[in-house]
């Protein structure tokens, strides 16, 4: 089994481009369930059933691996017998009926639009790190990156004059995304004297960089959107996610194309998008029932005012 799964894991890393992470993970989900495998007697892997990976899952679910666990060891199992069937290593896939398992997600938390308003007139524009500051939190909110891709930022990633930039996501993909003009104003602004000025005489390639000259960080930028988020006034939980989460909700509420907004994000599956459309209903419900006459919830009708 550990011949195949060699072969398997080269192919993944070097065919597929998983990250070094993912590739890792089902390296060691796999080990798991050869393991299981073994246990249960089953010593050839092209000889392997559906109640076989079927019992798998269940020992993860009595190991008390969550749902989310358990569909990421089933995308590993299942990649590895579709990997055999292409290799014609084996004939059947004993995957291939199963259902993922899904655990109910999390509605993802967002800042209204006057937070958004009041995090992004925070930085204080008339210093250079101001500016950066400006320029980082605008194209954050207008683009939707996560922070490891807004920080991995070249200076020939963005193409201000055509409104766009291209960002490394996970797993090397690059996806182009549009800026609007606001942001582009500010990197641009950015761009026109404060970064060189930190800069000095040297030299990056980094588009966001520290008054030492280094590129910026995840870790700094999320200390950096903690003291603006303060200074703003804003007493929630806040992250670089955050912002990314406003950008994706505000699009959807405003009847944005769920397929375009999965592309801007760089999702690979339009599923992990579709979460903003439960946000909206959510939202929606939340209205309906403070304000539609029959509901439970919604306030009782003001009294009319006797005329005297």
């Amino acid at each position: 089994m550990e011949g195949f799964l060699d072969s398997f894991i080269a192919f993944i890393r070097a065919e597929r481009g998983l990250s070094g992470k993912t590739v890792d993970a089902y390296a060691a989900d796999l080990t798991v369930y050869f393991e299981d495998l073994r246990a249960r007697g089953v010593l050839d892997v092209a000889r392997v059933k559906q109640e076989d990976v079927t019992a798998h899952l269940m020992q993860l679910g009595a190991r008390g691996l969550s749902k989310r666990s358990q569909a990421r060891h089933l995308a590993a199992v299942r990649g590895f017998h579709r990997f055999l069937i292409a290799e014609k290593h084996a004939e059947k896939d004993p995957t291939e009926d199963l259902d993922t398992p899904r655990s109910a997600r999390k509605l993802p938390s967002f800042l209204t639009l006057e937070e958004v308003e009041q995090l992004l007139a925070a930085p204080d524009e008339r210093h250079p790190t101001g500016m950066r500051d400006k320029a980082m939190l605008e194209l954050l909110y207008a683009t939707g990156l996560r922070v490891s891709e807004l920080c991995s930022l070249g200076i020939n990633d963005v193409q201000l004059g055509a409104g766009y930039l291209v960002a490394k996501g996970k797993g090397s993909k690059e996806r182009v995304v549009p800026v609007g003009s606001v942001a582009v104003e500010k990197v641009q602004a950015y761009l026109g004297g404060p970064r060189q000025h930190m800069l000095g005489k040297r030299q990056s390639r980094s588009l966001f960089i520290t008054p030492r000259g280094g590129a910026f960080t995840r870790q700094g930028f999320w200390k950096l959107l903690k003291r603006y988020a303060l200074k703003a006034g804003i007493r929630k939980p806040i992250s670089p996610h955050k912002l990314r989460h406003s950008f994706a909700t505000h699009l959807v509420e405003r009847g944005a194309d769920l397929r375009a907004v999965q592309a801007m994000l760089g999702h690979a599956d339009l599923a992990t998008t579709q979460i903003y459309t439960h946000v909206n209903s959510a939202r929606l419900r939340a209205v309906y029932d403070e304000h539609h006459p029959r509901s439970e919830t919604a306030a009782p009708p003001r009294p009319k005012r006797r005329k005297v």
